[in-house]
């Protein structure tokens, strides 16, 4: 698997030329909800992994996705598309891109209980700030964390290619009420 560091700082949303915030956060739950999609479907046509129908349909439902989505709730709106999807060709699907390095698989503290998220990457790895009182998880991403990260690597020896990170505590609005 290739190093997502070393690959992240140089694809063509971080290049040389382009000017970064030292820090983002997101005002919804994703931070790059926003972005226009197709950019898992040119990573999967770059590992020539073959993108059937179905592939296709789960793809779509993943990137255009404004939150973290677990198995369910993808299979849910992958119906909508396409009602000849099954439960198994979701998994299979999140299997695949979670080998090729394409998504991450989240459990967001277990506020939602046991289930777990799945999201595509961004240009810059994230931390998800959860509230443990209403459930709502923002991200931030940070040349700080990124930092870090590259001290972490160089320090212990290793070629980073998963960082999740995820802090909890109780949101503004929660604390006023």
């Amino acid at each position: 698997m290739a190093d997502r560091i070393s690959v992240r700082r140089h694809d063509s949303h971080t290049s040389s030329s382009t000017v970064r915030p030292a820090h983002r956060v997101s005002t919804g739950e994703r931070i790059n909800a926003n972005e226009p999609p197709g950019n898992l479907q040119r990573e999967l046509a770059t590992k020539r992994i073959r993108l059937t129908r179905q592939r296709r349909v789960l793809v779509q439902v993943i990137e255009n996705a404004r939150r973290h989505l677990d198995a369910d709730e993808i299979l849910e709106r992958a119906h909508r598309i396409d009602p000849n999807i099954t439960r198994v060709t979701v998994y299979r699907t999140l299997d695949l891109l979670k080998r090729h390095g394409l998504i991450d698989e989240l459990d967001l503290l277990h506020l939602r209980g046991d289930r777990h998220y799945y999201e595509t990457h961004g240009p810059r790895d994230h931390i998800h700030v959860a509230c443990l009182r209403c459930g709502k998880v923002r991200e931030f991403e940070s040349e700080l964390y990124e930092t870090l990260m590259k001290q972490i690597a160089r320090d212990c020896g290793i070629d980073i290619t998963v960082a999740r990170t995820e802090v909890g505590g109780i949101c503004e609005d929660c604390a006023r009420s």
